[in-house]
Formats: structure tokens, sequence, C-alpha cells
């Protein structure tokens, strides 16, 4: 038997996990192509771009659970498939997007799985301090002793990452972890990213949200067409020139007038003049208001109303972007 030897953690700065040349097909099609990446020590990573840009796939890849058609792709040194399956899973964490259980384990069960590539080695005794944790950062304390499968998506999110945080690798990887959460929880789990990536951690994200990718990543990936078109800090990368080319939407990207923050504004259709929401248009500019202003003693005349659907209700407005 073999004697134990913990992983070494690589100093802030270190190169965590190499991707030269990587392509990646399924079938004939392919999904990645001449990838190049460096993840780094003490650094939140965001892969963002439109749907089947590549990000999950990239994030598998890593990860090790889809093989590549070219390329290679390095984690802690050494290449990825001269590790031992057990000693990968004490190196990296990967959070899927999806996580279904066939049994009726309790959260506090799902999250002490993660602790079982430790099993039989001296930090075992951990287990108990790191499950513990990994709830009360994740917000999944209170309902320990439910059965995962009666809460609901957002809860299952939130104690599939804390599974993940229990296992207390090195390496995060985590598709999508907001995807299925309220506003509050979306912050918090940002919130214990960073401060994995703090705290020397190399982490990796594949996000939806490019307001949250502005706020909380170090770096930001933005990927199209299976390929890296930018890499850099996310004022460099989140640009309205770059996201309205790989989005094929007008986009606008504004300071945030408090932290300077990158806030993402999407264009919106403009209202139609006359087009009812029954036909399907936007809902009617509001009329112009008359030369005669209030501080001129007038009061301003109430607005006609808008034109009704053929059910009698008019469609919710569109959400603003929240700003962060």
């Amino acid at each position: 038997m073999r004697r134990f030897q913990a992983p070494v953690r690589p100093s802030p700065g270190a190169v965590a996990i190499r991707v030269r040349g990587l392509a990646v097909r399924r079938g004939q099609t392919a999904v990645l192509s001449d990838v190049d990446l460096d993840v780094r020590a003490g650094e939140l990573l965001a892969l963002v771009g439109p749907n089947g840009a590549g990000k999950s796939t990239l994030l598998a890849a890593v990860c090790g659970d889809l093989a590549p058609a070219e390329g290679t792709i390095e984690l802690d040194g050494a290449l990825l498939d001269a590790w031992k399956p057990v000693d990968l899973a004490r190196r990296r964490a990967m959070l899927p997007q999806h996580t279904t259980l066939a049994f009726p384990f309790t959260v506090a069960d799902v999250v002490a799985m993660g602790r079982a590539p430790w099993a039989g080695t001296p930090l075992e005794a951990q287990d108990a301090e790191a499950v513990a944790t990994a709830m009360r950062d994740t917000d999944v304390k209170a309902f320990a002793a439910r059965p995962f499968r009666a809460l609901s998506g957002g809860e299952q999110a939130r104690t599939a990452l804390a599974r993940v945080l229990a296992q207390r690798t090195p390496i995060l990887l985590l598709d999508e972890p907001t995807a299925a959460l309220d506003l509050r929880h979306q912050e918090l789990v940002l919130s214990v990213a960073r401060d994995r990536a703090q705290a020397g951690d190399a982490v990796v994200a594949v996000l939806h949200d490019l307001g949250l990718a502005a706020a909380y990543a170090d770096r930001v990936v933005l990927l199209a067409g299976g390929q890296i078109v930018a890499d850099g800090p996310p004022r460099d990368v989140l640009t309205g020139e770059a996201l309205t080319s790989v989005y094929n939407h007008p986009v606008e990207v504004l300071p945030h007038p408090r932290t300077g923050t990158p806030l993402i504004l999407p264009e919106r259709r403009t209202p139609t003049p006359g087009a009812s929401a029954s036909a399907g248009g936007a809902l009617p500019a509001a009329p112009a208001a008359p030369a005669a202003s209030a501080s001129a003693g007038g009061a301003l005349p109430a607005a006609p109303a808008a034109p009704a659907s053929a059910g009698g209700a008019l469609p919710a407005d569109q959400g603003q972007m929240r700003a962060l």
C-alpha cells in the first residue's frame, strides 16, 4: 500500500491547468477547436458566450469527462490522463449543470459524498467539519435532514455546490452554478467562489449572467463558435462591440456610477406606435407631454388608455438588468 501524499496547492498565480491546441468533436461536428488556456491559482475565471459556444464542453474536457480529439490538457503539472481517478478527485471538483439521484439521500448525505476521495486518509478526520462548513456557506444547513429529491431546483443546486466545496480540492470547476438561483443566492454563490479564489484556489465558472461575470470574475474568457475570441479582465473583454458581435444582438456597456463595474445592457425593441399587443407588436410609446410644464402651474393630462389585447391584458414589461 503506497503512502498517502496530500496534493500540494499551487502558489498564487501558478498555472493549475494548462490547455494547448484543444479540439473536441461530437461525431463529425467540431465543438471546440484550437483552444489555448491557462487557469491560475488564486483566480476566478468566468467562461461566457452564447449557447453552443463550447463553454460546458471546455469545462468537461478540463475535468476529464470528455476526451479531446486533439491537443493536451495538463493538471497540476501532469497530463490529465496520467492521473488515477482518486488522485484526480483530490485535485479538482466538478459541479455539473444538473444533479440527479435515484435514491432518497438527505441533503447531509449528498454533501458528505464530496468527502469520498479522502476516505482512508488522514484528511478523513476533517469530514464532519468540511461538510458543516460547506452547508453553512451555501445556506442549506436548515434542511440538512430533508431528502434531496424533495428540494426545489435552487435548493438542489446549492446542495450540489456544497458537495463540491466539501471535497476541498485546489481546483473548482463550476458549470452554470447560478442558473437555478434567486438573486440573493446568485450573489451568495459567486461570493463563495470568489472567496475560494482569494484563498488560493483556481476557480472556473461557466456563467450566462454577464453582470455577475463582470462583478465577480478576475478574468473572463469569451467563446464563440468553439473558439476563444477574447481573454482578459472583465473591462477589457465585456465591451459593447465584442458582445454585440458574439451574441448577434446590440449591447451597450456602461460603467456603474459608484463602482465602475461594467453594466451589460442589451438593446430592447422600441415600441411601435399603433401596434396592439394582440397583433404581436410592442406596446405603443407614451404620448408626448404637452408644452405647458408642471412648473408653469398646469397639470399634465392623464395618459390615454393603452390598446388591450384580445384577452384584455397587456404583456408584462421586460425586466431591467440589475445594477451590480
